[in-house]
């Protein structure tokens, strides 16, 4: 069952993110495809966090995170943060980053990026659903194509005409 449902889970595009934290725990980012907003009353996103994950628990510590909606362009660099022999200090030397204004590292370029604290969590399998309030978002105005995964492999989207 578990080989046939994440065949099936490839059939879903999904977008491609790097969430990031910054704080006590220390700072760290890892590329993300299971995300999705909650709501916009107020600004709610869900996202989804393998707890075997090295920096699963600095996220929980810091209660806050940075996501970072990746576009055309961004694709060596979601690999980067998906790569675990890199270590979270070498995945912060690809691309350029400045803090956002709760401290978590958000990407120059990104097509959006969401400054959140994380306000629940849940337990589900192997992972934790992580119910995050956004504080502050910026958009880049560029026509640049988003990125997303599906059927195992980077697509770029083209923007609307």
């Amino acid at each position: 069952m578990q080989a046939i449902f994440r065949n099936a889970m490839s059939r879903l595009g999904s977008p491609v993110t790097l969430v990031t934290t910054d704080g006590p725990a220390g700072r760290y980012g890892l590329t993300v495809s299971a995300i999705t907003s909650v709501t916009d009353t107020p600004p709610t996103i869900l996202v989804c966090f393998n707890r075997a994950n090295a920096s699963h628990e600095a996220f929980l510590t810091n209660k806050k995170l940075g996501i970072n909606i990746l576009g055309k362009g961004h694709d060596d660099l979601a690999c980067a943060f998906a790569n675990n022999q890199l270590t979270a200090t070498e995945r912060f030397t690809c691309g350029q980053w400045h803090p956002g204004p709760l401290g978590s590292p958000l990407l120059d370029g990104a097509l959006a990026t969401l400054d959140c604290t994380i306000e629940n969590t849940h337990t589900i399998g192997t992972h934790d659903v992580l119910i995050c309030r956004v504080h502050a978002i910026t958009i880049d105005d560029g026509t640049r194509h988003g990125l997303t995964w599906f059927d195992r492999a980077f697509h770029h989207l083209p923007t609307r005409a």
